[in-house]
């Protein structure tokens, strides 16, 4: 399982911010091609500014299919006016997980 870490500042308007997370995950949640292979999780750190997103797939022809879609064109260009510029993302393999998520 291929996944990113996701990391930056952000201090705008919550309202905003919230609406664009929400239009993605949803976007997601009604992609039957991503059922069961692709998830994504956002947190804000205690700090009330640091974001973290969080996303996990199967494959490569998955990730491919989410990039291609309007949806995360979109979300990809909002999250760069986030963070000012290009977030800190962090690729990786996931070696060890627990059985749920």
């Amino acid at each position: 399982m291929r996944g990113i870490t996701i990391t930056y500042k952000y201090s705008g308007d919550e309202a905003i911010w919230k609406t664009t997370i929400s239009d993605f995950i949803s976007a997601i949640d009604n992609d039957a091609v991503l059922a069961g292979k692709f998830t994504y999780q956002v947190a804000i750190a205690d700090d009330k500014e640091t974001r973290f997103h969080w996303g996990r797939w199967d494959s490569a022809e998955t990730l491919a299919h989410v990039q291609s879609q309007e949806y995360f064109k979109t979300f990809a260009g909002k999250v760069r006016e986030f963070s000012g510029g290009a977030p800190s993302a962090t690729p990786h393999d996931i070696a060890v997980k627990t059985s749920g998520w």
